[in-house]
């Protein structure tokens, strides 16, 4: 994979002006049809990285300079390709990053009202960048800035309440499953322990929006589905983004069941807990790479970057189904990916919501994804 990299570097690097136009041109320029998955694996990073170099603005951003969240998802993408942070496009990127860090610790845009969501991914990125502890100081900011925006006592949240414990947008939206899976992240990046009051409140969070009814979720609908999956949000009620089912339960879709199993596991369970079986086995159920089980093609690449972690810490190289077939889920996930790349070099969404519209931010979720397939 690295070789590949290199390569790519080889094409793009020291461009400017004119000449990183006419390579844009050129990269953005080929044929409506996908990668065919005969292709060797190592070179579709290549491509990506070739694609992610000439689309990066000026000021090292990606898409727009006050898209924080997606600098921050391509940044990690890249180092997790195997880019050292010294490398010009991803040094470009971290100091994009650093530079949005505001007085009271925040990594997000002045305006943004989504301070919580750009923070975790900013965070994450300066982690995995300064493993020897260049970004310190500002991960320990960071990481204080998102401790402030827990749904909790402090904004009035009791703890019987369906929003406790959980992260939202921002203090002033309400928690929900994806950017609460991305506090979870940013705050195991941080080295902050399972036993820490903050990873405690989280995992109060998690439990309601599984549905299953135990001791740790007694919220009116936790029963009427049961079927171990998760859904949106367990605030205010409840929300699912696949809907209701018949018997007007939330229904459990599959982005959002790997978020929470994965979020589980990273808060501290055991693969013996209950929690942690109900999920699993609902991944087993509905396990597939052709969608986004429940959701269709919509969030289908949020949902293979997050398939893929989940994957690595449940650590079966070999994961059987419901059905008792079993799968070589990296090799699968590889092809797949290698089927839906463009000749470009990016992947994009044509089923566009939750951004999945931007090449920018599609290539870095199959960037990451990739790096879990290794």
């Amino acid at each position: 994979m690295l070789r590949g990299l290199s390569m790519a570097r080889g094409l793009t690097g020291g461009c400017h002006g004119m000449q990183r136009m006419m390579i844009c041109l050129m990269v953005l320029a080929g044929a409506s049809h996908s990668i065919s998955s005969a292709q060797d694996a190592a070179g579709m990073p290549a491509r990506a990285l070739q694609f992610l170099e000439v689309t990066q603005n000026e000021d090292g951003s990606w898409t727009r300079s006050d898209a924080v969240g997606i600098t921050g998802i391509v940044t990690t993408s890249l180092l997790r390709s195997g880019l050292a942070p010294e490398h010009p496009v991803v040094a470009r990127g971290l100091g994009f990053l650093v530079g949005q860090q505001q007085p009271d610790g925040g990594i997000h845009a002045p305006a943004s009202r989504h301070r919580n969501y750009e923070t975790c991914i900013a965070l994450t990125a300066l982690s995995v960048a300064g493993r020897d502890g260049r970004y310190q100081r500002q991960i320990g900011q960071a990481e204080k800035f998102l401790r402030g925006l827990q749904w909790d006592e402090g904004e009035g949240v009791e703890s019987t309440d369906g929003a406790y414990g959980g992260a939202g947008y921002d203090s002033k939206q309400r928690p929900d499953m994806s950017n609460t899976q991305y506090f979870v992240e940013a705050l195991k990046a941080a080295g902050v322990e399972d036993d820490d009051p903050a990873m405690q409140r989280v995992l109060v969070f998690i439990s309601r929006a599984q549905n299953l009814e135990s001791e740790h979720n007694q919220l009116p609908y936790a029963g009427t589905v049961n079927d171990g999956g998760f859904i949106y949000t367990p605030a205010k009620g409840g929300e699912s983004k696949a809907g209701l089912t018949k018997s007007g339960g939330h229904r459990s879709y599959g982005s959002i069941t790997y978020a929470g199993l994965k979020s589980l596991i990273y808060a501290g369970l055991e693969a013996d807990d209950k929690r942690v079986v109900a999920a699993t086995k609902w991944i087993r159920t509905n396990y597939t790479l052709t969608e986004n089980p429940g959701m269709g093609q919509q969030g289908l690449f949020y949902y293979f970057q997050t398939f893929a972690k989940t994957m690595h810490v449940l650590g079966e190289d070999q994961f059987e189904d419901g059905a008792g077939e079993r799968h070589d889920w990296r090799s699968e996930l590889t092809t797949r990916l290698g089927q839906l790349q463009q000749p470009n070099g990016s992947w994009i969404n044509p089923a566009d919501r939750w951004y999945e519209g931007d090449p920018n931010l599609v290539t870095a979720y199959c960037l990451i994804a990739l790096h879990y397939c290794e």
